[in-house]
């Protein structure tokens, strides 16, 4: 690149330089005659022919290194587009197969769900119906407690009742003359025990 902006520098002097004068006599004899000569016509040609060769020079010795430089990034960067495309095709494929499988793998999922639900709606059943056995067997087992004890406690009523009534009967038999009749009996066996009984 810089030969390349020394080139074009080169040829923009060449083209700028103002032509060269011609020699003093030929000053004096257009000055003399009031006449401006063109510079001759070989000056134009060897400048043009010199300009040329300068120019081809550098182009000949720039431009292949240039444009072979060039060509290699063009053509690398060809390489990387269709690479570049190749790869996208590639996704491209592999999200279309992935959407092609996502109706199935959906299908499949669902499948699992509802199997997945349907069981857990059999544990579920199954553990209110091992609940309801287990709260209905502790009813029966406390209706049946409740039940003994309700019985037992009628027992001992009606067995104190009895006894309060026996007591009640006894007292009302009970006269003073049948107290002192037990009395004596009593006092009678302990002092005259009978004959198998210990003595104190």
């Amino acid at each position: 690149m810089k030969r390349l902006a020394f080139a074009a520098l080169m040829v923009g002097l060449a083209v700028l330089a103002p032509a060269p004068r011609a020699s003093a006599a030929e000053a004096a004899g257009e000055s003399a005659s009031g006449e401006t000569k063109e510079p001759s016509e070989i000056w134009k040609w060897a400048n043009f022919a010199l300009l040329a060769a300068g120019l081809g020079y550098l182009i000949g010795k720039n431009a292949p290194a240039f444009f072979a430089d060039r060509s290699r990034k063009i053509v690398k960067d060809i390489d990387d587009a269709r690479r570049f495309g190749e790869e996208a095709e590639a996704r491209a494929a592999a999200v279309e197969g992935r959407l092609a499988n996502l109706e199935t793998e959906i299908a499949a999922m669902r499948g699992e769900s509802q199997t997945a639900i349907a069981g857990e709606m059999e544990r579920q059943e199954a553990r209110v119906v091992s609940e309801l056995a287990k709260i209905q067997a502790q009813s029966e087992r406390e209706i049946e407690a409740a039940g003994k004890a309700a019985r037992l406690e009628l027992r001992r009523f009606a067995g104190d009742l009895a006894i309060d009534l026996a007591q009640l009967k006894i007292q009302a038999r009970m006269t003073q003359e049948a107290q002192d009749s037990l009395v004596r009996g009593f006092v009678h066996d302990l002092k005259n025990p009978p004959s198998g009984a210990p003595r104190n």
